[in-house]
């Protein structure tokens, strides 16, 4: 084979490692969400470890987490990057919209999805998300539609659905509102997804999460009226250990290695890649937890293995992207 090929597929390897990397950090990140603002009390069969009962809205949650995970890569770029702090005033916009629309939002819709239906809804719905990648993608950035794209697609979402529920379990009932943002948060996943290709090969990937980041936690500034709610949630020693863990584990990392991931991979490619994170969450539950999985639990889990080894298959090679030389892998295994 010859060496361009080779490097080709290297790439395409590393793309879709990273992605699965993020996939596992956003499900662990969801595992130690429970862990650690559920009720506290004794350990049981279902909690090996007693939960630490800490007590937090969804939205200040969202808010604190945007502005430790900016801390982080913040003091990462300046400490190793500096020059990647550096970008045109042209650029601003966009990465604020990035920000706002691919970061803050996303996070919003989907807590409120999981107020107004439940978690199982809220995870079916934003992982239609690559069904409006795909479309757009065609439609609109020249992506070549093959068989395997939509086939890949269609896997993945009825993998998702059987995994939480939705086909032959308890089934779930939508109120028009939830179902309104479940949407929401699948159209703003996919904006993420879009947005991150796009400026794949102008922005390192450590530069559009620090700026989205930081346009993120202005955003909950206005939303919760300054700063203050959020410092005070911070204040308390346990809570700002759990957050800062959590930013670190499923928000700085994943967000960082998706993003990296889309210098090698279609957004398409990376969106489906990503709907293992309830499968990867589901099997951690049923070890760590003993959260048992049904035979058509399975089955979706086994659906999803299916669309991610679908949606490699080789169509063409894409002209390669300008490869920027960034230092996420070493950042995620020093973490």
């Amino acid at each position: 084979m010859p060496a361009p090929e080779r490097a080709t597929g290297a790439r395409r390897a590393e793309g879709y490692a990273l992605v699965l990397l993020a996939a596992t950090l956003w499900a662990g990140g969801g595992l130690m969400a429970k862990w650690l603002f559920s009720a506290a009390g004794p350990a049981t069969a279902d909690w090996p470890f007693p939960p630490l009962g800490i007590e937090i809205d969804p939205i200040l949650l969202s808010s604190a987490r945007a502005l430790l995970s900016f801390g982080i890569g913040l003091v990462y770029l300046l400490a190793r990057r500096r020059e990647s702090l550096v970008v045109p005033a042209r650029d601003l916009p966009f990465l604020m919209g990035f920000g706002v629309f691919g970061l803050a939002f996303v996070h919003l819709a989907y807590f409120k999805t999981i107020s107004l239906t439940g978690v199982a809804a809220a995870i079916l719905l934003e992982y239609l998300a690559p069904v409006i990648v795909l479309v757009f993608s065609v439609a609109l950035l020249g992506e070549r539609l093959t068989l395997a794209l939509p086939s890949a697609v269609a896997l993945a979402v009825t993998g998702c659905a059987l995994m939480v529920g939705a086909i032959g379990g308890e089934g779930l009932n939508l109120p028009a509102e939830g179902l309104a943002w479940g949407l929401a948060s699948a159209v703003f996943f996919a904006g993420y997804a879009l947005m991150g290709r796009y400026a794949a090969g102008r922005f390192s990937p450590w530069t559009m999460l620090v700026y989205g980041l930081g346009s993120a936690s202005l955003f909950w500034m206005v939303v919760l009226g300054g700063p203050g709610s959020t410092l005070r949630v911070l204040a308390d020693g346990r809570t700002l250990v759990a957050v800062l863990v959590m930013s670190v584990v499923s928000t700085v990392i994943p967000f960082a290695a998706f993003l990296k991931a889309l210098h090698f991979i279609e957004a398409t490619k990376a969106s489906i890649t990503s709907t293992i994170e309830p499968v990867i969450a589901g099997l951690a539950a049923w070890f760590i937890f003993e959260e048992r999985l049904t035979g058509l639990q399975l089955l979706g889990g086994v659906l999803v293995i299916g669309a991610v080894v679908l949606s490699q298959a080789r169509t063409r090679v894409p002209p390669e992207m300008p490869v920027i030389d960034e230092e996420l892998d070493g950042a995620a295994a020093g973490a």
